[in-house]
């Protein structure tokens, strides 16, 4: 797409009055939107290292550019799609610090 053709389509956009949008298709906003909605976004990322087989490394490298993003997404999406777990008591947290670890 040229950069002339992206400024005419804004152009265009720009002229439609909101009476001419179409909202149709568009989903309801319910409560749980909002919640996200104040929620910083995106959030802080952090580095790290982590052990890929080579053929998913190769297949996320397959799709082009973008590997890690792309890695940060399908986890989001599988995170998201989980319920919520609840965090561990406050006792059986102490409990797993007193118990000693087997070497």
């Amino acid at each position: 797409m040229s950069r002339k053709s992206t400024k005419s389509d804004l152009a265009k956009l720009d002229r439609l009055k909101d009476r001419d949008i179409d909202y149709s298709e568009i989903p309801p906003l319910d409560r749980s939107f909002f919640k996200k909605a104040t929620e910083a976004w995106p959030p802080a990322k952090q580095q790290v290292t982590v052990r890929l087989d080579v053929d998913v490394l190769d297949w996320l490298k397959l799709h082009g550019k973008g590997y890690q993003t792309r890695l940060n997404r399908i986890l989001r999406a599988a995170m998201e799609h989980q319920a919520p777990r609840r965090p561990p008591s406050t006792k059986s947290r102490e409990r797993s610090r007193r118990r000693p670890h087997a070497a």
